[in-house]
């Protein structure tokens, strides 16, 4: 009678699939547990929002210096707004007026828009990876 007992273990699986099998469906009966959010997971998103903030902050102030260049229309909103964000970004070092590069002559603001805000821009592409590596664990 003993031999043809089976270990617990091997018999729990096969019973838990037949009642699930016959329970109608929805009615499973699982225990929910509320979501855990860990430290790592929050680190992860952190560096994310980071990087999404750098990579914003870069691409408006490239984009600003394109239109500069291209000389496009200042009276669009479109246009209006980003020149706003490349203002707000620029952090008064990269600046059209005075920023690291001051260019004089013919074609100046172009130079000045695409040296400046140029460099702006790789600033905030490396600031935004090193400090993406520094966050993510």
């Amino acid at each position: 009678m003993a031999a043809s007992q089976e270990p617990a273990g091997k018999d729990a699986p096969a019973q838990e699939s037949a009642t699930a099998a016959e329970a109608p469906a929805g009615a499973t009966k699982k225990k929910r547990t509320a979501p855990s959010f860990s430290l790592a997971q929050g680190r992860t998103a952190l560096a994310q929002v980071i990087w999404i903030l750098c990579l914003v902050a870069a691409t408006s102030l490239a984009v600003a210096a394109l239109c500069i260049a291209v000389d496009a229309n200042q009276n669009n909103g479109l246009v209006t707004l980003v020149l706003d964000l490349a203002r707000f970004f620029d952090l008064g070092v990269f600046t059209i007026d005075d920023g690291i590069m001051a260019f004089t002559g013919d074609n100046a603001d172009t130079k000045n828009a695409l040296v400046n805000y140029g460099l702006g821009a790789a600033f905030y592409l490396v600031l935004g990876r090193v400090l993406e590596r520094l966050v993510r664990p």
